[in-house]
C-alpha cells in the first residue's frame, strides 16, 4: 500500500487511471474500461501493485478502426511528426523518476537497468525523430536504358497503414518505443500490444505521446492474453504490418497466420560470446557479466555459451566468479542490487530445474544455482553436457555456462549448428581472427571485442535463422514499414 501511494504521489499530473496504478486501454484518444481487469504484480515481493484492463474483441477491432481511421484522415508531415516525438523524447526525459520506477516494480528490474532503459528510450524516439526528416527513395537511372532516354524514374516511401506492436516483458517501455516512433516517423499508426506482466510502462508511454500532442487515434493500446488478443489482431485486415518481439513458437504462429502482410519478427536466441586466449581479459569479464547477469539474463542476446580459450581458461574463470561473487542479488528496488528477480517464480523454478539437470550431467556449479523465490542467482557453470537444455535451449535466466575451447573454427562450428542466429561477442586483438569469424559465423550481428548483449539503439538489430526476420532500429525499422513506389516520368523529346 505505501508503494502504491508512492506512485500515486509521483503522478498527481497524469491522467486518474494511470495515477491510480490501473493500465486502461487507449482507443481513439479516449482511456477505456475493459470487458475485464487482470492484476500486475511487483516481480520481486509478489505483492499486487495495480491492474490492468482486459480488451473484448469488440475493442480491439475499434482500436484497429480508430487508427485506420486517422491514418486516412489526420496525417501528419514529415515535420509534424518529427515535433511530436522529439516532444515525447523531453517529456520521457522529465518524466524519468516515475518511469524507472514504473519499471522497477513491474518488470523486477534493478534501478541501473530501469534508468538505463529510459535513457535508451529518450534515444530511440530521438533518433526516430532525426529519421522521419531523412526517410525517401533513390533515383532510377532509367534513361541509360535502350529507348528511354527522355524518361526519369524515381522512388518514394509510403507509409504502409495501420501498424501493429506486440512486445515483450524484458524491455517493458523501450520496446514499445521500438515499434512505436519508427511507425509514426514514418506516416503510420499504431495499435500496441504489451506483456500482460508488465503493462504500466507501455501505458505511460501512450500518455505522453498524447501530451507531446499525437493527434488522438494515431496510437491506441489494448491489453490482455497473447493467445487471445494476438488472435483477433491479426484477424483484422486494416492491420498493413506486424512487428512482433517473444518466442520463436509464437513467431512462427503469427508469420504463417498474417498471410501476405509483411511482418518483422524478433524472436528467441542461444547467444554466445568467444573469448580468445590474446583478449583483454579485464575488457572481456565486466562485459561477460553485464551480457550474463543484467535484467536476470533475461534478453535473447544474453550469454548462454561462454567459450573461453584453453590458455586462458583458468585465469578467466576465476576473474569471472570472482567479479559476480561482488554482484548485489536481490530486491530491486535496493539501489545496490544489480541482479533482481526473474519475471516469475515459475520461470525461476524452471531455469533452477535445467541448471540440476545439468549437474546430474556431469555439470559443475562454480558460482550461484540458489534460488529464493522468482530471485535465481547468477549461475556460473562448467563440465556441461553437450545435451544439456542450459545450453541447447533458451533459458533466458542468469546462467552462464563456460567452455574451454583449443581452436577457433569447431566453436564457430558450434554455434552454426544451433538452430538461433541473432548476436555473437568474440574478444580478440587480432583483426584477421576477428574478421575470419565475422564472415562464418552464421548470425545476423558480430561484436569484436564486446559480448553478444552490445547494442546502440540506432544501429540495425535483427536475426537469422529461427531467430527472426527484418529489422529494428528505427532507420532499418522505418523501411519495412513503408513501401517503395516506383514513378516514371516521360519527358517531350526536343526537337532540332
Amino acid at each position: 500500500m505505501i508503494r502504491l501511494l508512492r506512485f500515486c504521489t509521483l503522478m498527481q499530473s497524469s491522467v486518474p487511471t494511470l495515477a491510480a496504478r490501473r493500465a486502461k486501454l487507449l482507443i481513439g484518444g479516449q482511456w477505456a474500461e475493459g470487458a475485464a481487469t487482470f492484476p500486475v504484480f511487483d516481480k520481486f515481493s509478489g505483492e499486487q501493485i495495480g491492474e490492468a484492463d482486459r480488451a473484448s474483441r469488440e475493442q480491439v477491432d475499434a482500436a484497429v478502426q480508430s487508427a485506420h481511421r486517422s491514418f486516412q484522415t489526420h496525417a501528419l508531415d514529415p515535420y509534424e511528426r518529427f515535433r511530436i516525438l522529439a516532444k515525447a523524447a523531453e517529456l520521457i526525459e522529465q518524466k524519468r523518476s516515475v518511469l524507472a520506477k514504473t519499471i522497477v516494480d513491474e518488470a523486477g528490474f534493478p534501478w541501473s537497468d530501469a534508468e538505463n532503459e529510459v535513457s535508451r528510450t529518450v534515444q530511440t524516439f530521438l533518433t526516430s525523430a532525426e529519421e522521419g526528416k531523412r526517410l525517401s527513395g533513390e533515383m532510377i537511372p532509367i534513361e541509360a536504358s535502350p529507348g528511354n532516354a527522355h524518361r526519369m524514374a524515381f522512388t518514394i516511401r509510403v507509409p504502409r497503414g495501420v501498424v501493429c506492436g506486440i512486445t515483450s516483458f524484458n524491455s517493458p517501455l523501450n520496446m514499445v518505443a521500438h515499434k512505436v516512433a519508427p511507425a509514426l516517423a514514418s506516416g503510420n499508426t499504431v495499435v500496441v500490444k504489451p506483456p500482460q506482466a508488465t503493462p504500466f510502462s507501455a501505458a505511460l508511454l501512450m500518455e505522453i505521446l498524447l501530451e507531446a500532442g499525437l493527434p488522438a487515434g494515431h496510437a491506441n493500446l489494448v491489453q490482455g492474453p497473447g493467445s487471445e488478443i494476438g488472435r483477433w489482431l491479426v484477424a483484422n485486415p486494416e492491420i498493413r504490418f506486424f512487428t512482433f518481439t517473444g518466442s520463436t513458437s509464437v513467431g512462427k504462429s503469427l508469420r504463417d497466420a498474417v498471410g501476405l502482410r509483411p511482418i518483422a519478427l524478433e524472436l528467441g536466441s542461444i547467444s554466445a560470446t568467444i573469448v580468445c586466449a590474446d583478449a583483454d581479459l579485464d575488457r572481456a569479464v565486466p562485459r561477460c557479466i553485464n551480457s550474463g547477469f543484467r535484467r536476470a539474463g533475461q534478453a535473447c542476446t544474453s550469454i548462454q555459451r561462454l567459450y573461453v580459450q584453453e590458455q586462458v581458461y583458468d585465469s578467466f574463470l576465476e576473474k569471472l566468479v570472482a567479479a559476480t561473487r561482488k554482484l548485489g542479488v536481490g530486491d530491486p528496488h535496493d539501489p545496490k542490487t544489480v541482479v533482481g528477480p526473474m519475471i516469475s517464480e515459475d520461470d525461476a523454478r524452471r531455469a533452477e530445474a535445467w541448471i540440476q539437470e545439468a549437474v546430474a550431467k556431469g555439470a559443475r556449479v562454480v558460482q550461484g544455482g540458489g534460488r529464493r523465490g522468482a530471485v535465481l542467482e547468477p549461475t556460473i557453470l562448467t563440465g556441461v553436457s553437450p545435451d544439456a537444455r542450459v545450453i541447447c535451449e533458451e533459458i533466458f535466466a542468469p546462467v552462464l555456462a563456460v567452455m574451454p575451447f583449443a581452436s577457433l573454427d569447431p566453436v564457430i562450428e558450434q554455434i552454426n549448428a544451433l538452430p538461433f542466429g541473432l548476436a555473437t561477442g568474440i574478444f580478440t586483438q587480432d583483426v584477421n581472427r576477428a574478421m575470419h569469424a565475422a564472415r562464418r559465423l552464421n548470425v545476423a550481428i558480430v561484436h569484436i571485442n564486446e559480448s553478444s548483449s552490445s547494442r546502440v539503439d540506432l544501429m540495425p538489430f535483427g536475426g537469422v535463422k529461427d531467430s527472426g526476420m527484418g529489422r529494428e532500429g528505427p532507420k532499418y525499422a522505418m523501411r519495412e514499414m513503408t513501401e517503395e513506389r516506383l514513378i516514371t516520368l516521360s519527358l517531350p523529346q526536343e526537337t532540332k
